[in-house]
């Protein structure tokens, strides 16, 4: 007698936590659609976020290694005619409720509360690396700095290739970076453009061809927006949760790219529709 009613509560529990994701809901209208307690629903979404993030996080996020760094490289190459291009460095600011008691630290120079989605993406739009949860208060290049992949790559733990000559280049062998925009620090291996005065024609080039690389990522992120409508309005939940959802996001995403790269359909003609990755208004 039971066995109808238990089936149609797991379809229930299957499918909400994918239209908060997909959609963007919030848990009261949720509540009204499955006619669940918001706080059951907050815990099943923060559970299931967990185990998607858990499940899929050593498929589709792994840490690359020094072929797949090539393949990278090699991707930009092609795409941008950027050599030695390692993937495009940037933060997504990410709307959620105020935290009680947390003064301005989640506070966004834009005027809302934010936690911090930093990620390196490559030319198919998938993320590389990411680090998530940062103060929204903070600016991009401290939480590089301070995150784990920005401390990895100081310490030469990236398994990074060698430095090797750019193509048509007889000069000395030039190192593999990763593109940011003037927030960013110059580093060995993280580059940025030329500030903007005074530029000669080869520095004009330079910034032109980095600005193409580097808006891997604020497509990246548009496309994820896109896709997971949650993030188009203020996240209703803590940090910690909200990081939850981030990354069962994040992995997502992933997922979608990976197994849409053999597609014929070709996202770059739909770019300027996702606004380019950039912070809802």
């Amino acid at each position: 007698m039971l066995s109808p009613f238990l089936g149609y509560f797991n379809d229930i529990l299957s499918s909400f936590p994918h239209k908060f994701l997909a959609t963007g809901n919030s848990f009261a209208s949720v509540h009204f659609e499955f006619l669940l307690g918001t706080s059951t629903i907050s815990q099943i979404v923060r559970h299931t976020c967990q185990v998607i993030w858990e499940q899929l996080r050593e498929t589709v996020l792994t840490q690359p290694r020094v072929d797949d760094w090539l393949r990278i490289a090699e991707g930009f190459n092609v795409s941008v005619q950027f050599p030695n291009c390692l993937g495009a460095l940037d933060g997504k600011y990410i709307r959620v409720k105020k935290p009680p008691h947390s003064g301005s630290r989640f506070f966004h120079y834009k005027h809302y509360f934010s936690i911090v989605l930093m990620a390196v993406a490559d030319s198919n739009y998938k993320f590389i690396m990411v680090d998530i949860g940062a103060y929204g208060s903070t600016a991009d290049a401290r939480i590089f700095s301070a995150s784990r992949m920005g401390e990895r790559l100081r310490a030469n733990q990236l398994a990074l290739p060698e430095s090797r000559r750019l193509p048509g280049s007889a000069g000395p062998p030039a190192p593999f970076v990763f593109v940011g925009d003037k927030g960013f620090a110059l580093t060995h291996h993280v580059m940025r453009p030329f500030p903007k005065r005074g530029l000669d024609v080869r520095r004009r080039i330079f910034n032109y061809r980095l600005t193409h690389a580097r808006r891997y990522v604020e497509c990246a992120f548009g496309i994820l927006s896109s896709k997971w409508r949650v993030f188009l309005s203020s996240i209703q939940m803590d940090p910690e949760n909200a990081t939850r959802v981030i990354q069962a996001c994040v992995v997502l995403h992933n997922f979608t790219r990976i197994h849409e790269a053999s597609s014929s359909v070709d996202l770059i003609s739909n770019v300027n529709s996702f606004g380019l990755g950039s912070d809802p208004a």
